[in-house]
């Protein structure tokens, strides 16, 4: 590829000390990381629900219990982070040791022991799931705090964060849209070619089991071949990667470094926003769910999840231009008001001409396809935003504290990640449980089901999108903000060693 054009697209020059090299290398971890991550994270639930067969309200306290406890984790792992002291820096070497384990704990989490009793092979799979979120903070938190260590410069931040969460986004998205088809097919294999949608509700029942043994299978499979994948881009992000903003200083301790989280204030605004948004994409969450009990072709999730990427795609490119021009706060807050108007408007049309429920109707189709484009236009800017404003943050806690807590700071990225994702799958599983799902063999749920998943994925959504702008129009540290600050923090360090 042309090296000018590489340099536009990472917003680098000759003369920059960081080059596209160490972007794309950064990035491709980023691209294995994910691929880890969707699978457990997408997946891991409908694998205890439809592969396990274990009931829906174990799972949703297990998922709601397990992420809290890992949001608690995030913390204690940023200050770890902090208080890590190598050749090869304080962030770095998560890449480089953490992988493996991490490969190897995603293949646990999609095997099961053989025994008749439904009570241990849940405490197997919540035992091995516990144990994949405790490593997978260990990568996750030093892996985006590298990022603030690489430049301090809030635009070629930006470009960075926007290389590597496009090739997160690809990462997920290989998963997110390959598990679902790959899962259609092997439900189809079971009963025939014949659709779940097309069979009665006892022949349904009748091959529940065989169908689950084939999720079995299927799982496992998927997780040692996207475990042997992502491991090498991990080593690939360690070896290219340099830390260029790195304290030498004593480290900390824990208390204190959590104490340094109240005096960032623009960071509690952003974890506040990010708490209180946690169904903004309960969509892609229930997707899957939707598919397959909505529409009786879980095939069909690979389109719902793939429908979001055109809006998310171009919000994510248009992101280094547009919050130059407006603003990253701006761009947050009101890109996420207008989506909530349209997932509003998407739940009634879809209730109305009873879409919700697998009913083809021309003009709700279009119209909710329309709504589910718009919807990924926030998430495309939030994939970016999130993480390179938490970044500004580090540089504001360094101008007002003289240290930049790059592990603490970005434990709290991970925790509101951990938090999305506790709140949004437990939502849809108690809801599910609610409507007595596991009572009607997992696979000929009533309408009472069906419209329970269309209010979480769409009238929900809506909510948690209005939720998370509202916190953010207290937020003050914008992007000339965090140049002062950052000129400010520059002039001091010269003085003090002059």
């Amino acid at each position: 590829m042309n090296g000018n054009l590489l340099h536009k697209i990472c917003g680098t020059t000759k003369e920059s000390e960081l080059q596209p090299k160490e972007i794309f290398s950064y990035s491709l971890a980023g691209l294995g990381q994910n691929m880890v991550s969707s699978i457990v994270t997408s997946f891991i639930i409908i694998y205890f629900t439809d592969a396990l067969l274990l009931p829906a309200k174990w799972v949703a306290w297990l998922v709601l219990i397990n992420r809290i406890l890992d949001g608690l984790n995030d913390p204690v792992m940023g200050s770890i982070v902090d208080h890590t002291r190598t050749r090869w820096g304080k962030l770095r070497p998560y890449l480089l040791f953490t992988p493996f384990f991490l490969g190897i704990v995603t293949v646990l989490c999609f095997t099961t022991i053989k025994t008749g009793s439904e009570s241990l092979r849940f405490a197997w799979s919540a035992g091995i799931y516990i144990l994949w979120i405790m490593v997978y903070t260990i990568q996750d938190v030093p892996y985006w705090g590298l990022s603030s260590a690489m430049t301090s410069d809030t635009v070629k931040r930006n470009h960075m964060i926007t290389v590597a969460r496009m090739f997160c986004m690809l990462g997920a998205g290989i998963i997110t849209v390959l598990m679902p088809m790959i899962q259609g097919r092997v439900e189809l294999g079971v009963t025939g070619g014949v659709p779940l949608a097309q069979l009665s509700g006892a022949a349904q029942a009748g091959f529940r089991q065989p169908i689950a043994d084939g999720l079995k299978s299927m799982f496992l499979i998927a997780a040692v071949v996207v475990s042997a994948l992502a491991v090498p881009m991990f080593l690939i992000g360690f070896k290219n990667t340099k830390e260029r903003f790195y304290e030498d200083d004593k480290p900390k301790s824990f208390l204190h470094n959590i104490g340094l989280l109240f005096k960032n204030k623009p960071l509690l605004l952003i974890l506040l926003s990010g708490i209180l948004g946690s169904l903004r994409a309960s969509f892609l969450v229930t997707a899957t769910y939707f598919a397959k009990y909505n529409l009786g072709n879980t095939g069909a999730s690979a389109l719902i999840t793939m429908l979001v990427v055109p809006g998310g795609l171009a919000a994510s490119l248009l992101t280094p231009y547009l919050s130059k021009k407006y603003g990253k706060r701006d761009i947050m807050i009101y890109s996420h008001l207008i989506a909530s108007l349209v997932m509003f408007a998407v739940y009634f049309i879809g209730a109305r001409t009873g879409l919700a429920y697998g009913e083809r109707s021309a003009f709700g189709m279009v119209f909710c396809v329309a709504g589910m484009i718009l919807a990924g236009i926030p998430s495309g800017f939030s994939n970016i935003l999130s993480y390179s404003m938490v970044a500004d943050t580090i540089d504001y806690l360094e101008y007002k504290t003289g240290e930049r807590g790059e592990g603490i700071c970005f434990a709290m990225q991970t925790f509101i990640n951990s938090v999305n994702l506790a709140l949004s799958a437990f939502a849809m599983l108690i809801t599910l449980a609610a409507y007595s799902f596991d009572e009607y063999s997992n696979m000929a749920a009533p309408q009472g089901v069906k419209s329970g998943i269309w209010l979480i994925s769409t009238f929900a959504a809506g909510i948690s999108m209005v939720l998370f702008a509202l916190p953010l129009f207290f937020y003050k540290f914008t992007e000339k903000e965090q140049a002062k600050a950052v000129a400010i923090t520059a002039e001091r360090k010269n003085r003090e060693l002059v």
